[in-house]
């Protein structure tokens, strides 16, 4: 009996281990190797730094991307860099435990931050999720990557219990909206199409996307954006003072529903576009935008 009992206990053990062991690939499937205890962190991509302040974790950020700094302006102060070609050198000089990078680093073809990877540093990719699901299971990687995954839980399961909240009165909708998410305004418009978190935001609420049979990123003409003739646009582009009133002023739109109507509306550019938990902030903007009438006095966590 005591043998049983000895063996039972070191399964036990093992398989807690196993449970607690900081994963051995990043998200897009390349080899990574973490330290058992990861103190400093670089932060190379907005979305993940998100995660990691909400974490709890900003005191253990050593530098972050431009971008995030000014997403949350109390990181200022640390030594920011281009994410797209950051000195390796001033990075290396850091000493950091990990280094959390997104897909985008990589969209010239070579990594920049090879050299580090050449040193033995952890850099671990991120790529851009295109779903609710995957979005989901990154901050649960996110968490595991850094010791923290009972916090990274917390955040998943109240992002899920806000989805769920809004997706049950989006269940009720009957006459649909068709729906436009203006990406890029003029001269290059782009609307999120099929397979992107966006487009499934958009059904959830109980609307139609006006794009939902192109493609992902819908690079589309001028005319063939007012053929589309969307019951509402919205917009979460942050590069223009007033999204807006830039829509709504549009020569040749006046016929488009949403503009005759004045459904027109902006939601929060980083929660829009930052593949995290807080995509839920922008879903509740876009589910009180479409249907005030079901939604606007719905309790809906953030």
């Amino acid at each position: 009996m005591k043998k049983l009992f000895a063996l039972l206990l070191c399964l036990a053990l093992c398989l807690s281990a196993a449970a607690l062991a900081a994963p051995d690939q990043d998200r897009a499937g390349e080899p990574i190797r973490l330290p058992e205890a990861v103190e400093r962190i670089i932060s190379m991509a907005p979305s993940t730094t998100r995660v990691l302040t909400d974490l709890g974790l900003a005191d253990k950020l050593l530098a972050v991307d431009s971008y995030s700094a000014s997403y949350q302006p109390e990181l200022a102060s640390l030594p920011q860099f281009d994410m797209m070609s950051p000195d390796t050198e001033q990075l290396a000089a850091l000493k950091p435990d990990v280094i959390f990078i997104t897909g985008m680093s990589l969209a010239g073809g070579d990594n920049p931050y090879q050299a580090l990877i050449d040193l033995g540093i952890a850099v671990v990719q991120i790529p851009s999720s295109n779903s609710i699901e995957a979005i989901q299971q990154d901050v649960l990687f996110i968490g595991e990557c850094v010791g923290a995954t009972d916090g990274a839980k917390a955040l998943v399961d109240e992002m899920q219990a806000a989805i769920d909240e809004i997706a049950a009165i989006g269940a009720t909708v009957q006459e649909k909206k068709r729906v436009a998410v203006e990406v890029a305004a003029l001269p290059y418009l782009c609307y999120a199409g099929p397979n992107t978190y966006l487009d499934e935001m958009i059904r959830l609420i109980g609307a139609e996307n006006a794009y939902g049979d192109g493609d992902p990123w819908a690079s589309v003409t001028e005319e063939a954006a007012v053929a589309a003739n969307p019951d509402v646009i919205l917009t979460c582009i942050s590069y223009l003072d007033d999204p807006v009133g830039e829509i709504m002023g549009r020569k040749g739109w006046s016929d488009v529903a949403a503009i005759a109507n004045g459904q027109v509306y902006r939601l929060d550019d980083e929660s829009t576009n930052q593949p995290n938990h807080r995509i839920v902030i922008a879903l509740r903007e876009m589910a009180e935008a479409v249907y005030p009438e079901l939604y606007g006095k719905a309790d809906v966590a953030a």
